[in-house]
């Protein structure tokens, strides 16, 4: 992506300063490879990142980070990558043990924020939600305690100057339901969007990916096979 055209997108997504950042993709065209270059950038300037893994476990990060030069074992070790692995969440029956799981993970969360916050050359700090779709399937539907929860996060980016980066699945919300997408939508500062191409798959152009709201042109930038599915 950085070397395609995208060096700009990255840098305006992981900025200095709290801000919101939606990824947006679809089952034509996956964004997961957006969050891994997020993921290296917020890491490689000397910050700090909380990643809420509701996809994948910590060992498919750490294999595809390793092929683009970052070691996630290493900043685990050193304190610069708290993994928190949410496969299993919440791990309790519908009703109140859904709300008590998302109170105890901001709890969680907001600890390892401000001890990042307080600690010695402490870089910038983000949150990241690999998936928020499976958010809410892990709460049996409930979109008021994922509302919540992301409301408390987005909090977090005023109160202890941090960003929060989520993915969502756009296509899997019919004109019905979108509740939880528009809410994204509106807290978000940028919300970036993978989708394919218009005129259908290229041999060598998978997809593309634009950007909203932005002063600079960075719409439509085109993605190779083999960098979309680092």
């Amino acid at each position: 992506m950085e070397e395609y055209g995208g060096g700009n997108l990255l840098s305006e997504a992981m900025g200095s300063g709290p801000r919101v950042v939606v990824v947006e993709d679809c089952v034509e065209a996956p964004a997961a490879f957006v969050l891994h270059l997020l993921l290296k950038r917020a890491l490689a300037g000397g910050g700090a990142v909380a990643l809420l893994a509701l996809a994948q476990p910590f060992s498919h990060y750490d294999r595809v980070l390793r092929k683009m030069g970052c070691n996630l074992s290493l900043h685990r070790k050193n304190g610069r990558l708290h993994f928190f692995d949410l496969q299993a969440f919440p791990g309790g029956p519908k009703g109140g043990a859904i709300c008590d799981a998302f109170f105890r993970l901001y709890g969680d969360i907001q600890r390892v924020v401000d001890a990042n916050r307080i600690a010695e050359h402490a870089g910038q700090f983000t949150v990241m939600i690999d998936d928020v779709s499976l958010l809410e399937v892990a709460a049996h539907g409930s979109i008021d305690d994922v509302l919540d929860f992301l409301h408390y996060c987005v909090t977090l980016t005023s109160e202890m100057n941090c960003s929060l980066v989520v993915l969502i699945h756009e296509d899997i919300y019919s004109s019905e339901r979108v509740g939880l997408l528009l809410h994204l939508r509106y807290i978000a500062d940028l919300v970036i969007r993978a989708a394919p191409l218009s005129t259908g798959l290229a041999t060598d152009v998978h997809g593309q990916v634009s950007s909203f709201p932005l002063l600079v042109a960075l719409a439509n930038i085109m993605m190779r096979v083999g960098v979309l599915h680092l």
